[in-house]
């Protein structure tokens, strides 16, 4: 398992941006948030025992190392857009070879 070292936590700065800021331990964050327990039901067996914070939705992970708080204006915004990002669909750019129609196929009994 990954270990996360490094916490993320994204707000709405005061133009409407998102406003990111990384630290190295736990700790930092809680110059600003209070913590109001530790995550012990995360299906990613790495978030288990990261701590929760008071004002943010977190922990989520991201990439190896990452570990992402965001506010709630921030969740629920980033949540709408990847919940309307539908993927694009693909075609084919090879021609599939023509497969001989159901009339033109002959039961080994009838070839002459």
């Amino acid at each position: 398992m990954a270990k996360k070292d490094v916490f993320r936590v994204v707000t709405r700065a005061q133009d409407g941006s998102l406003k990111i800021r990384d630290f190295h331990n736990a700790e930092m964050i809680l110059k600003t948030h209070s913590q109001a327990g530790i995550d012990d039901s995360s299906t990613d067996l790495d978030l288990r025992g990261m701590p929760i914070f008071k004002g943010l939705i977190g922990p989520i992970p991201e990439g190896k190392n990452i570990v992402r708080y965001e506010s709630p204006d921030v969740f629920e915004i980033m949540t709408k857009e990847w919940a309307t990002n539908k993927p694009r669909r693909r075609r084919r750019s090879k021609a599939q070879p023509d497969a001989p129609v159901a009339s033109e196929w002959v039961s080994p009994g009838e070839a002459n």
